[in-house]
């Protein structure tokens, strides 16, 4: 029930409920203390308390309360990863992009990028690379494109390459694509077994993009089984799932996973833009952190925008954050200073 208040108290609005009396219903001016409430032998009447019951019901709501805040918050982070980072994959679409990236690399303390060829789909990529790392010694690491694995002569072209220069890396090698263009290679070729052969003669790891189902998990074992002195860098961590990125990790020592281009951008991803890292992903990363790598993944020109490249290394940061600190070091940079001989 509402009563009328019509002294200095909303002109007359409903504004209070029938059990409490505002001033104008009690013949008072404005301002002017209230009676103090008496029992019915005028002594005053003590203050209620609340019922045992009462309180440990409030009590009760309120923890549920405060836990429904934080589900809602979602799972306490840590800080962002604070260290300095080497993009262990990137790409350039053309010869000046790199000075917008080398901009960006300033700002966030990339120390250092490896540039890799597009798989045969830019026929200036070694030109590019080149002119990148000439421009850039100090932070710029080309790696050695290798158009077409299936060729005849791509062996002995690449000891050529090999012999006269002793690029860090070679890739990226395209065996396994499916999308807008499908690309089904076997790793077990025998062109490929001996590129395979030179890059472990020379002890220059081999970046591959090879999208795994259960085939191709079998077939990537084979080749790793029979090539032991390579070193295969699997890019993009194989599009996953972590289960199975673990198999193959457990069974083959000359297996480095990268984890490039696996952020908000594509998928499958680590995380969303704002959101967790995936804890498979987490789980396996911290079970192995020797045989991690970070890159960034840049590769088309809308990529090289100085605000999406500040987003991009920022979540990259922030990914890293949530590893343990000394797995975060290991993959933002140290495992890749290690492998190609960076240091």
């Amino acid at each position: 029930m509402l009563v009328r208040c019509g002294v200095g108290c909303g002109g007359g609005r409903e504004d209070h409920a029938a059990r409490f009396r505002c001033p104008g219903a009690a013949g008072l001016h404005p301002g002017a203390p209230l009676p103090s409430p008496r029992a019915g032998n005028g002594s005053l009447r003590p203050p209620p308390h609340p019922t045992p019951h009462r309180t440990s019901a409030s009590f009760f709501i309120a923890l549920l309360v405060g836990f429904g805040v934080l589900l809602a918050a979602g799972p306490a982070r840590g800080a962002d990863y604070g260290g300095p980072l080497i993009d262990a994959h990137s790409h350039v679409p053309n010869a000046t992009a790199i000075n917008t990236y080398v901009a960006a690399m300033k700002r966030h303390n990339v120390v250092k990028v490896v540039l890799l060829g597009v798989g045969g789909l830019q026929k200036d990529d070694t030109i590019w690379l080149t002119a990148a790392s000439k421009k850039y010694p100090d932070r710029v690491v080309a790696g050695l494109p290798l158009p077409d694995p299936t060729a005849g002569t791509a062996a002995s072209q690449l000891e050529l390459q090999l012999e006269r220069g002793r690029p860090r890396v070679i890739g990226e090698v395209h065996l396994r694509q499916v999308g807008r263009r499908t690309i089904d290679r076997d790793p077990n070729s025998a062109a490929f077994g001996k590129i395979l052969d030179v890059a472990g003669k020379f002890g220059v790891p081999i970046v591959i993009h090879y999208e795994l189902t259960d085939a191709a998990e079998t077939a990537l074992d084979r080749a790793l089984a029979a090539h032991r002195k390579a070193t295969i860098v699997l890019a993009h961590g194989g599009e996953g799932p972590p289960g199975r990125l673990d198999r193959l990790l457990q069974r083959n020592p000359n297996l480095v996973v990268d984890l490039s281009g696996m952020h908000f951008q594509r998928t499958p991803m680590l995380a969303s833009e704002t959101g967790s890292l995936d804890p498979g992903w987490k789980g396996l990363i911290e079970k192995m952190p020797d045989r991690f790598l970070i890159g960034v993944d840049v590769w088309a020109a809308r990529l090289f925008e100085p605000a999406m490249l500040d987003r991009l290394i920022l979540w990259t940061r922030r990914i890293l954050g949530e590893l343990r600190p000394d797995v975060a070091e290991r993959v933002a940079h140290r495992n890749a200073a290690k492998l190609y001989r960076l240091e």
